[in-house]
């Protein structure tokens, strides 16, 4: 790619952090008809991080979609960063993706093709690892570069992992350190080092293929998973709490945080998506033990993740169990930051 191409200058939103508000969202949905057909196992209502629809008593599908404009400068690397971002919705339900389709915007007339063929190819990269099909999809001509994908992924109906299910005395464990969003931010301004990019690259663009695998070898014990992504590890978090109609109380310093977003956050590059996140979340989460003060600790833990990892609500049982298989299949991260206990739902921190 030319040296004068700078793809993250093309993004106005940071990746994943210029999707809607919780708020904005609420506010869209209540315009959707209401389906009653019994086959539909997730819609709207659930605000989940996918829809399944049943075909029989042994399948379903499970789809999703998901699109953003780029969050790293190399085309290749931000492809298969949106497609693993795409693909890790189906992982989150612990459904295997079947097919995808690619969702591109670009700007045809000011930058170069091979840009958008390196894009695609990453894609198709991510794609194939996941063992799923890449098979077409549709384009604009737009001024803003933006990729992604609609996947299709596949299920019993009897073994769908909702964000809605934990329990009381669950514990919490988290597959990614936290941090991308203001990596990102750094990344845009030129200001994150090359090690910082090559690190925040390798985890956006890791599956939580291998991680969903984990938690799925465990279902009956795992009762809640999502992942974190635009919303952050509160806005995730808030929505299996008042889902499941629990509090969750978490450890501060048990969250993994990559280092260059430390550094970066300590700078002031805090993203504005990753503000949003805290401001948002404020109803619902408690700050103790001298982080009600520390405004930089909650920014860092709202930080608007692209491609994060997956948020699983565990019975205290197999926790340990599922922590040393994580750790076995190189999990970037297997950190048990909390637990679910009898409350009011929200989210109470903790140093």
């Amino acid at each position: 790619m030319s040296e004068e191409v700078r793809l993250s200058q093309f993004s106005h939103g940071g990746g994943c952090s210029c999707k809607l508000r919780p708020e904005e969202l609420s506010e869209i949905l209540r315009y959707l008809p209401h389906f009653s057909d019994p086959n539909v196992l997730v819609g709207t209502e659930n605000r989940d991080d996918a829809a399944v629809y049943r075909l029989d008593n042994e399948k379903a599908l499970v789809c999703t979609t998901d699109f953003f404009t780029p969050i790293v400068d190399d085309p290749y690397d931000f492809g298969r960063i949106a497609a693993t971002n795409a693909l890790s919705d189906i992982y989150a339900m612990g459904a295997r993706p079947l097919m995808a389709l690619n969702l591109v915007g670009f700007p045809a007339r000011e930058l170069p093709m091979e840009i958008l063929g390196k894009i695609i190819e990453g894609g198709a990269s991510a794609v194939q690892e996941a063992g799923a099909a890449l098979l077409g999809g549709h384009s604009i001509d737009d001024k803003e570069p933006k990729y992604g994908l609609a996947v299709v992924g596949l299920i019993n109906p009897n073994h769908i992992l909702t964000n809605s299910g934990a329990q009381e005395g669950d514990v919490l464990i988290l597959t990614k350190p936290l941090g991308t969003g203001i990596i990102a931010n750094g990344i845009k301004k030129g200001l994150a080092t090359a090690e910082e990019i090559a690190v925040a690259t390798k985890m956006m663009s890791t599956l939580n293929k291998s991680a969903s695998e984990v938690f799925v070898k465990h279902r009956e014990k795992v009762h809640a998973l999502t992942d974190v992504t635009g919303f952050g590890l509160f806005g995730h978090l808030t929505e299996i709490v008042t889902g499941s109609e629990l509090c969750a109380t978490i450890k501060s310093n048990s969250i993994p945080m990559m280092e260059g977003a430390i550094r970066l956050s300590n700078e002031g590059l805090i993203p504005g998506g990753t503000r949003a996140n805290l401001k948002s979340v404020q109803e619902h989460t408690s700050f103790f033990d001298g982080l009600e003060d520390n405004e930089l600790r909650q920014l860092q833990l709202a930080d608007a993740q692209t491609s994060g990892g997956l948020l699983a609500c565990v019975a205290p049982e197999v926790a340990p169990q599922i922590v040393s298989e994580l750790q076995e299949i190189g999990a970037p991260a297997a950190a048990v930051i909390g637990t679910m206990v009898k409350g009011d739902p929200e989210i109470r921190v903790f140093n």
